[in-house]
């Protein structure tokens, strides 16, 4: 049996000044889920680079590394390997000592003893594919290397010991996690995999240390663990179909979930989902409810592909959260758009997008400036500017804390205060700290200064808008405001709306509909007068083809 294929992933190593040692804990991802943990060390000194660790993954790839140590010379040409591990099961001990272009290996595999001498050039990369920490020589390496050169790798003993790889480009990016901005050194390197070209893409700081790296056609990616909340799902909530998916957007891919209906046809419609401004993950839940999730549900049951994400700065998506306005959101969207206009399978001419709460201003602004939407759904959005939408939404919290006129009257004014600082950036004396931190940033001022109204007469598609009857969040009273903007305003020919009764901003069964009321409730999946009204809709207004 031979463990030692080419499975070509790497992992990111922190920068590390010479004759020092540090150690950093990374997450490895298959398809977008966390499968495994490696720590790995490394220490440069005077008698060359030595990189050791140890760690764990989970099936399908099942390897636990109990010790792991490459030794370079202090030009990089290889010295040595000692692998002690667990593989498919099956206990395994190496030592390789590289010497006279050939590398002399023993040890055993389970019950069987390795001995082996292999031709190995003494400028071979120690890749052993159960330590992706191997891969911190490559961004060393790399860095003033030009595009074009080959290289090999050695990674395992027998044959196929030697895997020839070549750097087909390098470019200068910015790469963005969470908060975190700085440039990297993209590299784009091709690896002779059992003779199929594998490409992967490498990124490095300008110390040659790398980042990350993704191997696209594997569904793999390596991650610090420090930048690793950017890729990862804590919580996910699956309907038949679903498949994860990576979408190129601006500078950054978005972490996606695509579900496709049974009996597909060969080119299907689609529908895009955008979350309000509470919910970030590509489910859309809110206490409970995964929103985004049933209702992609029922779109696939109506025939159409369904494609929801997560935004960006969360979850798998790349991108900064806290410099995100709609705009930016909207363009994330039309990105989305335009991946699905690509593939073969889908209809580009019936792609719809639909948006719940402010996700629905979102779907309106692309929609306005995107002629390959076919259609908008919005489901409780609101109708007026977001700085009026937010005093009306402090009024009612106020009311329903029985606040004395002062108090109501205190707070108001300072909202108002707020606002206006946020709007002008001017007036911020007397704001508390902690407050001017939270209200002062690019997302607050977009949705403060968002007007739907100005959006809506840009649209021409199709649209229909649904609301919650007890929607005690954005009231029920928008949705009339919006439909006679949308009638009177817009290039629209087709405007619908419904109003679904008993059931609250969550498009759950609600009794008061209130958000005090949210933790309480029984009923966890989005009703199916909802889910119906969207199918309705869109069998009526894209009509999928027949089989």
């Amino acid at each position: 049996m031979r463990v030692f294929h080419c499975t070509w992933t790497l992992l990111l190593l922190l920068a590390l000044p010479a004759a020092a040692q540090q150690s950093t804990g990374y997450t490895i991802f298959l398809r977008g889920a966390p499968i495994g943990h490696q720590e790995v060390n490394v220490r440069s000194d005077a008698q060359g680079l030595v990189i050791s660790g140890q760690g764990q993954i989970a099936p399908p790839i099942d390897v636990v590394t109990r010790r792991v140590e490459l030794k370079y010379l202090p030009d990089l040409t290889a010295d040595s390997l000692v692998l002690e591990a667990r593989i498919a099961g099956v206990d395994v001990t190496l030592n390789t000592k590289f010497e006279n272009g050939t590398a002399v290996s023993s040890g055993m595999q389970g019950n069987t003893p390795i001995a082996t001498t292999d031709m190995a050039s003494p400028q071979s990369f120690l890749l052993p594919n159960v330590f992706f920490g191997s891969h911190a020589v490559l961004a060393r390496r790399l860095a003033g290397t030009a595009p074009g050169t080959e290289f090999r790798a050695f990674v395992g003993p027998g044959a196929g010991a030697q895997v020839a790889f070549r750097l087909r480009s390098e470019v200068t990016e910015q790469m963005q996690f969470g908060t975190s901005t700085f440039d990297v050194h993209h590299y784009e390197l091709v690896f002779d995999n059992a003779g199929a070209p594998l490409a992967m893409h490498l990124y490095a700081d300008n110390l040659g240390t790398l980042v990350r790296l993704s191997v696209p056609a594997q569904s793999l990616d390596f991650v610090r663990d420090d930048i690793a909340g950017a890729i990862s799902r804590t919580h996910v909530t699956s309907n038949p179909g679903d498949e994860a998916v990576i979408i190129p957007a601006a500078g950054f891919n978005l972490g996606a979930t695509m579900t496709r209906p049974a009996n597909a046809a060969a080119r299907m419609p689609a529908v895009i989902l955008v979350g309000g401004a509470d919910s970030d993950d590509r489910d859309g839940t809110l206490f409970g409810v995964p929103i985004l999730a049933n209702l992609a549900g029922a779109v696939s049951q109506a025939g159409f592909l369904a494609v929801r994400y997560d935004k960006r700065g969360y979850g798998q998506s790349g991108g900064r959260r806290e410099s995100a306005t709609i705009a930016d959101l909207s363009e994330d969207l039309r990105s989305i758009v335009r991946w699905l206009s690509k593939r073969k399978d889908v209809d580009n001419k019936r792609i719809a997008v639909l948006g719940h709460g402010e996700g629905a201003w979102v779907a309106l602004l692309a929609a306005a400036h995107d002629k390959g939407i076919a259609g908008v759904i919005s489901i409780d959005a609101p109708s007026t500017k977001g700085a009026d939408l937010a005093l009306e939404q402090q009024e009612h919290a106020l009311d329903r804390l029985k606040a004395t006129p002062a108090e109501r009257a205190q707070k108001i004014e300072l909202q108002k205060k707020i606002q206006q600082a946020v709007l002008t950036g001017k007036g911020w004396e007397g704001v508390p700290p902690d407050l001017r931190k939270q209200a002062d940033t690019p997302w607050t001022q977009s949705v403060l200064s968002f007007d739907p109204a100005e959006v809506i007469e840009d649209v021409r598609q199709p649209m229909f808008f649904v609301h919650a009857e007890l929607d005690k969040q954005i009231p029920v009273s928008h949705v009339e405001r919006l439909v006679t903007l949308a009638r009177n305003e817009s290039k629209s020919k087709s405007v619908e709306v419904l109003t679904i009764r008993g059931v609250n901003h969550l498009l759950v069964p609600a009794v008061t509909g209130e958000p005090d009321e949210y933790a309480s409730l029984s009923e966890l999946t989005v009703s199916k007068d909802v889910t119906g009204a969207v199918q309705a809709w869109l069998a009526k207004t894209l009509p999928t083809p027949r089989r």
